[in-house]
């Protein structure tokens, strides 16, 4: 039995009429003729019980195959869910530090406030301060297009990986 299926019992008889007359008796070895009434005593063969046996063993193979396969691949999508968490995460502290940013540069233009009442003070500050923003402006283009490279990368190693899972 596989799995709670039952197996037809063989009958342990077998009566027919001859299909030609070219079979004997296995007993006494007198011919059979043509149409003739017969009974056969059914017995399994070795090579049906192994056949049987060999269907039983693939197809619990064919199982457990497919089970590491599935295990396989809720792995990966757990490792999945993982990095997009991580992503997430990531993406988080950075919009965290760039509040942090806006409140420092509020900060600064307060302290700049109250230190220049002067207005040639004030403009000549001011150019700094729009150069420091330039500077500060190019620095975030920067961060951008190198988390626009990790990204490709990122995208890269999960078509790479999706083409080795498909192989």
């Amino acid at each position: 039995m596989v799995d709670g299926e039952e197996r037809a019992k063989p009958k342990p008889f077998k009566a027919e009429y001859a299909k030609s007359g070219r079979a004997s008796c296995r007993k006494c070895k007198e011919n059979i003729g043509k149409d003739a009434f017969r009974i056969a005593k059914v017995v399994e063969s070795i090579e049906t019980r192994e056949r049987e046996r060999e269907r039983e063993r693939e197809s619990i193979r064919e199982r457990e195959t497919k089970s590491i396969r599935e295990r396989e691949r809720e792995r990966e999508r757990e490792r999945e869910r993982e990095r997009e968490r991580e992503r997430e995460r990531d993406r988080e502290r950075e919009r965290d530090r760039e509040r942090e940013r806006e409140r420092e540069r509020e900060r600064e233009r307060e302290r700049e406030r109250e230190r220049y009442h002067n207005k040639k003070q004030v403009k000549e500050h001011n150019r700094r301060r729009e150069r420091k923003r330039e500077r500060e402006r190019e620095r975030e283009r920067e961060r951008e297009r190198e988390r626009e490279r990790e990204r490709e990368r990122e995208r890269e190693r999960e078509r790479e990986r999706r083409r080795r899972l498909q192989c």
